[in-house]
Formats: C-alpha cells, structure tokens, sequence
C-alpha cells in the first residue's frame, strides 16, 4: 500500500461503500448469519441508531472505503450497558493486508476511551484469519455456539470471544 491508509468516523457518505462491503460479505462468506442483502435506507437506518459511543469507523485507502468496523450494543437491557459486540468487515481486495487488524486495533481503543467494559466478538467456524487477528490484538476464547446458524446449507458453530478493560 503505496499511500497512507485514513481510518477515521464514519460519515453518512459513506453508506454506500459500507452496503457494497457488507453485501459482498452476505453474499459470498459466512462472516455474517444475514442471508438477504441489505439497501442503503436500510443500511443509513442501521448507521443513526450508532450513537458516537457506539462508533462506526472506516478505513479510507486513495479515495476509497477499503473497510469498516462498529461496536453495537449487546443488548438492550440496561444492566448490559457495559458491554458491546463488533464487526469489522473488509473488500475482498485488501483482505490479507493488515488493514483489518488496524481497524480492530482503532475499534479496541474506541471502545476503551468510550469507557466500556468488555467488547464481545461472534466469529463463525472457520474464519481463521479473523479469529487469529482477534486473539493477537488480546480477545480471549469464552465459548463456543454449536450448529446455532444455517447458511450455505451448512450448519455452522459460532465462536464467543472478549477483551476486558
């Protein structure tokens, strides 16, 4: 990467590019259980209901959005206020390059200064380049979902990892 990479808030500008990624993610990848593509009102709506202590980060590489991450909240009971999850989505082009785990770096440190206790990571079976980013970076193992998702037709195990503040 010939540039410097920008990761940086999300802007309402940048829907489209979020929507492309993550569609492409629906679509081709087990990463997310959604199994029907999303639209850009869709996708806005999903983005205003972040408030700025529930980031939502790009990774801006020569113009372009080449990635994005989020925390969201756990749940909506209050005493899981403490606690959100992330996703972190990547273009299939800049998977492999380092730039996930700078945005899973930049969403840890969010996470910490917006004074959260625990950040909660569901990784299904067999994303390995995205378990391995999340343990370098100190997520710990704390269990394991069995066959809780079907897609591909395939049932599918889904990983619970956290890291503590």
């Amino acid at each position: 990467m010939k540039e410097e990479l920008n990761i940086r808030t999300a802007e309402e500008k940048d829907i489209p590019a979020i929507t492309e990624i993550y569609n492409h993610a629906i679509v081709h990848t087990t990463a997310t259980f959604d199994t029907e593509t999303k639209t850009l009102e869709n996708r806005l709506e999903w983005f205003r209901q972040h408030s700025p202590k529930h980031s939502v980060i790009v990774a801006e590489y020569e113009g372009e959005i080449v990635g994005w991450a989020s925390l969201s909240k756990w749940s909506d009971k209050m005493a899981y206020d403490s606690s959100v999850e992330n996703s972190l989505y990547m273009a299939e082009k800049y998977r492999g390059k380092g730039v996930g785990k700078k945005l899973l770096e930049k969403l840890i440190e969010e996470g910490r200064k917006n004074g959260f206790h625990t950040i909660i990571a569901r990784i299904s079976d067999g994303n390995d380049v995205s378990l391995k980013m999340h343990y370098d970076l100190g997520f710990e193992k704390t269990g394991t979902l069995k066959e809780v998702g079907i897609k591909f037709g395939k049932l599918i195990d889904v990983h619970l990892l956290q890291i503590y503040f």
